[in-house]
């Protein structure tokens, strides 16, 4: 399955991830139900795994890539900080943010729910102000993910990020 690839350069206050594109797969689930994610997450070794929506207010995470899987509802998010690019995703869509990527729910329907995750030994730590340069350190040192939440260990993600990761530390 083939993932639409985004790359953020920083955007106002939001660092993004200039080295990691954010993933977007397309209704991956048909009559989508939360235990889909859930399932899926877990099997491929996502953890923490929790139930609920997108903030209302653009922030990020320095210390985990983030998975999040729309299991019910639509929603406006806006990605990749203040001069980001607005998405819309429904049930059984699927995004895989990097450390550093700015977030934010512009408008939701009632039902909206949302399952997020995180690679084994990471989590989501919410920043709403500028990154220092110890934070940009922190964010480009958060280990590449074993697998794909969608996908495993031979997924996609594994082989986008890999070589984005290896192109960017040519140039």
């Amino acid at each position: 399955m083939k993932a639409e690839t985004i790359i953020f350069e920083g955007s106002g206050w939001v660092p993004n991830n200039p080295r990691l594109p954010v993933l977007l797969y397309r209704g991956l689930f048909d009559n989508c139900e939360t235990a889909d994610f859930e399932s899926c997450f877990a099997t491929n070794g996502w953890t923490g795994i929790w139930t609920n929506g997108v903030f209302d207010y653009q922030h990020y995470h320095s210390g985990g890539h983030e998975v999040l899987g729309i299991a019910h509802g639509s929603a406006t998010l806006l990605i990749g900080g203040p001069g980001g690019q607005a998405l819309q995703v429904a049930a059984g869509d699927c995004l895989v943010l990097p450390a550093g990527t700015g977030h934010q729910n512009l408008g939701c329907t009632a039902d909206f729910e949302v399952i997020g995750a995180y690679p084994k030994g990471q989590h989501a730590d919410i920043q709403t102000s500028a990154a220092s340069n110890e934070m940009l350190a922190k964010i480009s040192s958060v280990p590449l993910p074993d697998t794909d939440p969608v996908e495993g260990p031979s997924g996609f993600l594994v082989e986008k990020w890999r070589s984005s990761f290896a192109q960017r530390d040519r140039d």
